[in-house]
């Protein structure tokens, strides 16, 4: 009589086991899906009232051109005409020796000049919302483009009047 008890009861527990580690497994939410890399990142904030940029590699480019943009207007009305070369630049404003290398991490700078005009460039190494090409001449006005690389015709997203 003691064996048949004891079947039963071994038979309860297995099936109690096995429903438990059913009821488990069943229960286990499965991992969440990884967020796109665009919402990962955290959001910008901007710098300043009316910052234009988009991330912190746009306003780093912004921030270069507006320093470029100032020492040509200083160097201008020092000189009587716009420096041909971002080395003539340094020590003008706030223009530095190592503002002259034109690789500016996310970005490289694009720079030609004559005496009477200046055109400055920011491409960034990968194009898209987060990182824009920028345009400036001595006009003072910053262009944007997120397609392609900027220029007198894209859209201004900066006016400067030095």
């Amino acid at each position: 009589m003691t064996d048949l008890k004891k079947k039963p009861a071994r038979l309860f527990a297995m099936i109690t086991a096995i429903l438990l580690a059913m009821c488990t497994l069943y229960a286990q939410d499965a991992p969440p899906a990884p967020l796109p890399a665009e919402q990962n990142a955290p959001a910008y904030t901007p710098k300043f009232h009316g910052d234009p940029a988009h991330s912190d590699s746009e306003a780093a480019a912004l921030a270069y051109m507006r320093v470029v943009m100032r020492a040509q207007m200083l160097f201008n009305k020092h000189y009587g005409h716009y420096a041909t070369s971002l080395s003539q630049l340094v020590h003008t404003g706030t223009f530095t020796q190592r503002m002259v290398n034109p690789d500016r991490g996310d970005y490289t700078v694009g720079f030609k000049s004559k005496k009477d005009n200046f055109v400055l460039a920011m491409t960034p190494k990968n194009l898209d919302a987060q990182h824009r090409s920028f345009y400036a001449e001595n006009d003072g006005k910053i262009h944007a483009d997120e397609t392609k690389g900027a220029d007198s015709n894209s859209q201004v997203v900066e006016t400067h009047h030095w």
